[in-house]
């Protein structure tokens, strides 16, 4: 089972990329952990209506999509998981033999269509937080979670 982020945004500070990429090395074989940054739609100096870039950006964002692939969207009105439940739902996914795609919407968020097709809506927490941030505790979390799968002593209780 293959775990690809899939981010709008693709300059993040070199501490963003570099814990990253910690967190994707210490994932096993068996379960990689990549990334698809994706450029952000442009917006013009003046403002105006956010929905068009955000369908530029869905756009972008389903053609990112590993074909046949668990859609999971982070989006802070979604369900909350403790890391023993995201665990538990790894697990789940795991034994559906399908892979994973977990997607994190630019400075606007995300088009309602990308919304509406996940498998599940998560929210990392109810702070708002900064979307390299999200990328690092979202790879940090996926290996957690692995680990208690696995009975690796990284989590403690």
């Amino acid at each position: 089972m293959k775990l690809t982020v899939i981010a709008v945004g693709h300059r993040m500070p070199d501490w963003v990329d570099a814990a990253f990429a910690d967190y994707a090395k210490r994932m096993p074989r068996e379960m990689p952990l990549q990334l698809r940054a994706l450029k952000p739609a442009p917006r013009p100096a003046s403002g105006g209506e956010s929905g068009r870039w955000l369908e530029i950006e869905a756009g972008r964002i389903e053609e990112a999509l590993p074909r046949d692939s668990i859609r999971i969207v982070l989006d802070e009105r979604g369900r909350e998981l403790t890391t023993r439940e995201l665990a538990r739902q790894l697990g789940q996914w795991r034994g559906e033999g399908r892979d994973l795609a977990f997607v994190i919407g630019g400075a606007d968020g995300l088009s309602p269509r990308i919304k509406q097709g996940a498998s599940l809506l998560w929210s990392l927490s109810p702070l708002t937080l900064p979307h390299g941030l999200v990328r690092v505790i979202l790879a940090e979390q996926l290996y957690r979670a692995f680990s208690l799968l696995s009975g690796h002593p990284y989590h403690r209780d």
